[in-house]
């Protein structure tokens, strides 16, 4: 069992989205452009619901790789002097070399604010409202993933010796609950009752 994630994929069609996103300990965003934000979310921090502050966060939408690119461009010229190192706890062959600005969160949100009323593009703000959207819509496929993984694990946990369990379906489903639960979702409508119960018991299967 892979140890993945059940965010959905978004289907772009030439969909861009530039990405302003700001971490939620300390004065630092992120500047970028993804078909699929929540998957390049993934891989700057695998728990970046809770590394970044998804509710400073925003979007813009555009319909054309070229126009994202030219307003990242915008961002980061305008606010050159501002460019600072990744954080530590961001993976480093995600991280970026140039797109991270330290004291810029205001003035950020207002330009990504005027260039989309300038512009005519869509703003996503917050960024967590998108996000529940976007989970909201895939709550079926989520429903029977959360299954299959429970069963994996609760396999695992009584065909397998303990020295030789992954725990990949058990990192994997738990990571997934608690973006879900981050943003506000009920996962009493999301998930099988037995995976609940696993995921608010603290030694179901002793995957705590």
């Amino acid at each position: 069992m892979e140890e993945e994630a059940v965010y959905p994929r978004f289907a772009h069609c030439g969909r861009t989205y530039v990405y302003v996103l700001p971490c939620r300990d300390e004065d630092m965003l992120k500047i970028g452009f993804s078909h699929d934000p929540l998957d390049r979310f993934r891989t700057l921090h695998r728990r970046f619901f809770r590394f970044f502050d998804l509710d400073r966060g925003l979007l813009i939408q555009t319909d054309r790789l070229r126009d994202a690119r030219r307003i990242e461009r915008l961002f980061l010229e305008a606010f050159a002097e501002y460019r600072a190192p990744a954080p530590l706890a961001v993976r480093e062959a995600a991280a970026g070399h140039t797109e991270w600005l330290r004291g810029a969160s205001a003035a950020a949100e207002a330009l990504a604010r005027e260039t989309c009323a300038r512009q005519g593009f869509v703003l996503h703000a917050p960024l967590g409202a998108w996000l529940r959207d976007q989970f909201a819509e895939r709550a079926a496929l989520l429903y029977g993933w959360s299954e299959r993984l429970f069963d994996a694990l609760e396999y695992e946990y009584f065909n397998v010796p303990a020295a030789a369990r992954s725990g990949h379906a058990g990192r994997a489903l738990r990571e997934t609950l608690d973006a879900c639960e981050a943003l506000g979702m009920d996962l009493k409508s999301l998930v099988p009752p037995q995976v609940l119960a696993w995921y608010r018991s603290s030694d179901y299967f002793g995957t705590r």
